[in-house]
């Protein structure tokens, strides 16, 4: 028998499956009485004993008692399963609003991975703006170091310059205070005997 629209197997699939065998049952006690009422219209035809007109009238009664039964156990059973259709409504409209809340959740959850995402990626660039800035600025300090090496190396050799051109220098100095002295000393001595000269001449006059 097709399951009922909008029930699910699951915690109450024995009230489903205990009313489709209630529905079996009531289905093949109909029949046996429709047989029976066709048996009794043909004994009305045909001639049959009083025990069997009893017989078959009870059992005819019996049937009908079962079905009346049945039909009492199948509207109780109809009444649990139409509980437990409206539990299982109450529950999918329940899921299904957590259903659209979980998935507004996750749009907010997946829209902010996006923007941590682009910030992320944001910050990556400047970094590496930052680096590849570092390392230009890092060449030109270096550059600006070597120049600093050339000019102290040609610093320190026109130092050396400069004392080899000094040290020339004191040593022409003292060469020509000495040769000034020796010229002065001679100055002198010929001065001394100019006059010596014209002293001894005044005194032979």
């Amino acid at each position: 028998m097709a399951t009922p629209l909008g029930w699910s197997q699951g915690g109450s699939g024995s009230v489903c499956l205990a009313f489709d065998q209630l529905r079996d049952v009531i289905e093949s006690q109909e029949e046996l009485i429709h047989q029976l009422r066709n048996v009794m219209i043909l004994q009305d035809e045909n001639f049959v004993s009083k025990e069997e007109f009893q017989a078959v009238e009870k059992k005819l009664v019996e049937e009908k008692a079962a079905h009346a039964k049945t039909k009492v156990l199948l509207a109780k059973e109809e009444e649990k399963l139409q509980f437990a259709l409206g539990e299982v409504e109450v529950l999918s409209k329940q899921l299904e609003k957590e259903k659209l809340a979980f998935e507004k959740a996750l749009s907010n959850v997946k829209s902010r991975v996006l923007q941590e995402s682009s910030k992320k990626d944001q910050l990556i660039t400047k970094c590496n703006e930052i680096e590849s800035h570092i390392i230009k600025q890092e060449d030109i300090l270096n550059g600006k170091e070597n120049e600093i090496k050339e000019l102290q190396q040609v610093i320190c050799q026109q130092k050396q310059i400069f004392r080899n051109h000094m040290s020339d220098f004191r040593i022409q100095k003292q060469q020509e205070n000495y040769m000034a002295q020796v010229l002065d000393q001679k100055h002198k001595k010929t001065s001394g005997m100019r006059q010596a000269q014209r002293h001894q001449r005044l005194r032979e006059k």
